[in-house]
């Protein structure tokens, strides 16, 4: 099969599947996962696994990654804490904004709304996630699945 070696067979088939036509991706309530993650450890071994190699294991991107999580999450929340006049303002509005933005997604998933304003929170652990999954992979552990590392070999395309 054309997706069995992919670390990532989710992309990998979306990818053969654009090959033919576009594609959409959007929500829905009638697919399920057949892998489901229980477990905050299932979760985070799930997003270190792959989110190295979903940057293509480009140093660049990854510090892109970091820049953006950087700009768009955390500096908001510092900047409502500990800036002032405009700054905080303008920083608690955004805040605002991105939890107000959220609510479609928790509405979906039948979440409290209160998870809202804790999408800053879940950046950064997510950010967290991909940054150990950058060091595993350099430690030549990258994409850890089944017992054994998946991710490319060092200076393979």
């Amino acid at each position: 099969m054309a997706i069995r070696g992919a670390l990532i067979d989710d992309c990998a088939l979306a990818r053969i599947v654009k090959a033919r036509g576009a594609i959409r991706l959007s929500l829905t309530e009638r697919v399920f996962s057949g892998r489901p993650y229980s477990s905050f450890g299932e979760a985070r071994s799930m997003i270190s696994r792959s989110a190295y190699a979903q940057l293509r294991y480009s140093p660049l991107l990854l510090a892109g990654t970091v820049a953006g999580v950087t700009l768009t999450y955390i500096v908001p929340v510092t900047l409502s804490l500990l800036g002032t006049d405009i700054a905080r303002y303008c920083a608690v509005m955004t805040w605002l904004f991105m939890a107000f933005a959220f609510q479609p997604i928790l509405r979906f998933y039948r979440l409290s709304p209160f998870w809202g304003p804790f999408l800053p929170a879940i950046a950064c652990v997510y950010l967290g996630f991909t940054l150990d999954s950058a060091f595993q992979h350099a430690l030549g552990r990258g994409g850890m699945w089944k017992g054994r590392a998946q991710a490319r070999a060092r200076g393979t395309p």
